[in-house]
C-alpha cells in the first residue's frame, strides 16, 4: 500500500480508504474491476489527494471540463493515450467506446483511474453512468480488467445520486468516500493558530476547508487576537481577495439551484437565527410547504443540515454546515454595496457585535457538540452514542429550556433512555451557578418523562470562563464538568 506524501495534511483515514480500495488484489475481486465514488464541497482537498494516488501508485488522473461529448471524448482520449503509450485503433464514437476501451487497457495489475469532476461529463452525458454499469456487469469489458475506477465530483447532489435508490450504480460500488472539512481542532493545526480563542473566531468564519488557508488568502493568518479584526478586513471584507466573493459562487455551482434569490433568503433565515421550519418560512414569505423543496437540495448539496430536537419527537432545526455562507449571509450580504466600494472598515465596526451574536456563538454551540462526540467514557460516565440539543418544556413556570448540548447514551431495550449529559454554551458569557440550576431544573424535568438522569452530568462550555463560585462547586461536584477553550482544544 503506498504511504501517505508529506505535503498532504491529515487526511490519513481518506488516504487509506483510497490506497486499500485500490490495493486490493485482482484474486480478491472476481468480478474483475472496481468502481469507486469520492465526493465533496468544493475547495476541500479532494483533487489534490486523488492526483496524489494516481502518481504515486502508476495510475491516470483524468480532470473533465465543462465541454461538449465530442471535446470531452477526444481529452479523455488524449489522457489515456499518454498514460497508456498505445492509440486506439479508432477515434471513440461516443462514451461507449471510451469506457470499453478504458477497461481493456487496464489489465494484469490493479491501478487507479480517476475522472474528476464526473458531474460535467454526465450532465451532457445522461446515459455515462449507465454505461459504466453495463461494462461491470455479466458479459462487460470490466469483467476482464484490473482497473480502479475513482468518479469525483464536487456537485453533491449529483455525485450522491449515482448510487442512491434505482440509480444504474447502485451496489456497484466498493467505495464510497465522502472528503469533508477538516474538524476543528485539525483545522487550528493546519493555520498554525495555536490560540483557541482565535481558533474559535476564525472558525467561524472560514471553517476547515483546505483552499482558504492558502490559495483564498495567499496564506495570510491573524498574527494574535489584536490582529483578528485586521484579518477579517484584509481578506473576507476585501472586494480583491476571491474569498470575498466565495459564499456566492458556492451556492452558484449547484446545478440543482435554480431560482438563486429563495435560496439566499432561505440562508439568510437560518443565519438570522430563525432555524425551524416556521421561522424560516415566515422570514421568507412564503408558506412552510413551499420550503420543502428548497431545504431539501440545500441538504442534498450539504450546505444544510437538518437537526432533530432530541427532547421533541418530529420537531427539528435547520443549520448551515459551512460558516463563510453564514458569515455573509450574517454579516456580508445586507451590507454588499459598501463593501464593494472599500468600506470594510466601517462596516465591520459596525456589523462586530451581530457576528459575536449570530456567527460566533451558534458556531461555538457546534462546536461543544462536536467535543461531545468525540469524548471518551471518562468525560459523561459512558460513551455518547447520540449528541445533539433539545429543548425541555417547563408547565410549571410556563417556558421552555433550551439545552445547547445533550448527550444521551445507546437506547438499551426495556430500560429509559440514559441521560449522560446536560449542557449549556455561551460564547461570550462568565458562567455562574444560575446556569448550572437551570440544566438541574432540565434534568428533574426530564426525570418525570420518563428519562433515566441518576448520572446526568451537567456541563458548562464557556468561552468567556467562569465565575469562582463555580469553579469551587465543580470540584466539590462530580456530576459538574466545566468545559473551557482550553479544554475544547485538547489543552485543559
Amino acid at each position: 500500500m503506498a504511504s501517505k506524501p508529506a505535503r498532504i495534511f491529515d487526511r490519513v483515514r481518506e488516504w487509506q480508504g483510497l490506497a486499500a480500495f485500490v490495493s486490493v488484489p485482482p484474486s480478491a475481486v472476481p468480478g474483475g474491476a472496481s468502481l469507486g465514488v469520492v465526493s465533496g464541497r468544493r475547495r476541500q482537498g479532494k483533487s489534490f489527494l486523488l492526483q496524489a494516488l494516481a502518481e504515486e501508485m502508476g495510475g491516470l488522473y483524468f480532470a473533465a471540463t465543462e465541454a461538449t461529448e465530442a471535446e470531452s471524448l477526444r481529452l479523455f482520449a488524449d489522457a489515456l493515450t499518454r498514460h497508456t503509450r498505445e492509440v486506439p485503433e479508432h477515434p471513440f464514437r461516443d462514451w461507449n467506446d471510451a469506457i470499453g476501451h478504458l477497461f481493456r487497457s487496464f489489465r494484469g495489475r490493479p491501478l487507479p483511474v480517476v475522472i474528476d469532476e464526473f458531474p460535467f461529463l454526465s450532465r451532457v452525458t445522461s446515459g455515462l453512468p449507465s454505461i459504466i454499469q453495463r461494462e461491470l456487469g455479466p458479459g462487460g469489458s470490466g469483467r476482464e480488467s484490473d482497473l480502479r475506477l475513482l468518479l469525483c465530483g464536487s456537485a453533491m447532489s449529483v455525485m450522491g445520486g449515482l448510487l442512491a435508490g434505482q440509480a444504474p450504480l447502485r451496489g456497484r460500488a466498493g467505495l464510497e468516500l465522502v472528503i469533508r472539512p477538516f474538524r476543528y481542532r485539525d483545522a487550528a493545526e493546519f493555520w498554525g493558530i495555536t490560540d483557541p480563542r482565535l481558533a474559535v473566531l476564525v472558525h467561524a468564519i472560514v471553517g476547515g476547508t483546505p483552499a482558504y488557508r492558502h490559495e483564498f488568502t495567499q496564506g495570510d493568518v491573524p498574527a494574535d487576537l489584536d490582529d483578528f479584526d485586521s484579518w477579517v478586513v484584509r481578506t473576507v471584507l476585501n472586494p480583491q481577495k476571491p474569498l470575498f466573493r466565495e459564499a456566492r459562487y458556492l451556492l452558484a455551482e449547484e446545478p440543482d439551484i435554480r431560482d438563486p434569490a429563495l435560496y439566499h433568503s432561505v440562508l439568510a433565515a437560518i443565519a438570522s437565527g430563525n432555524t425551524t421550519n416556521g421561522g424560516i418560512a415566515d422570514y421568507v414569505g412564503r408558506t412552510s410547504d413551499q420550503l420543502t423543496h428548497p431545504l431539501n437540495v440545500l441538504q442534498d448539496c450539504g450546505l444544510v443540515v437538518r437537526e432533530p430536537d432530541l427532547f421533541r419527537s418530529g420537531r427539528s432545526r435547520y443549520r448551515i454546515v459551512e460558516p463563510l455562507i453564514t458569515f455573509y449571509e450574517a454579516i456580508m450580504r445586507r451590507r454588499w454595496s459598501e463593501l464593494e466600494i472599500y468600506r470594510a472598515e466601517s462596516v465591520w465596526r459596525s456589523a462586530r457585535p451581530a457576528f459575536l451574536s449570530q456567527v460566533a456563538g451558534p458556531h461555538f454551540e457546534a462546536l461543544c457538540r462536536d467535543f461531545a462526540r468525540d469524548a471518551d467514557e471518562n468525560l459523561y460516565g459512558d460513551f455518547p452514542s447520540e449528541v445533539g440539543s433539545g429543548v425541555v418544556g417547563d408547565p410549571a413556570n410556563r417556558t421552555r429550556i433550551e439545552i445547547d448540548v445533550v448527550v444521551l447514551a445507546a437506547q438499551e431495550p426495556g430500560r429509559p433512555r440514559r441521560v449522560l449529559s446536560l449542557g449549556e454554551a455561551k460564547w461570550g458569557e462568565t458562567m455562574n451557578g444560575h446556569h448550572v440550576e437551570r440544566l438541574a431544573r432540565a434534568r428533574d424535568l426530564l426525570a418525570g418523562k420518563g428519562y433515566d438522569t441518576r448520572e446526568t452530568v451537567l456541563a458548562c462550555y464557556s468561552g468567556s470562563g467562569f465565575t469562582d463560585d463555580l469553579q469551587t462547586a465543580a470540584v466539590e461536584n462530580d456530576r459538574l464538568r466545566l468545559i473551557s477553550l482550553d479544554s475544547l482544544y485538547g489543552d485543559g
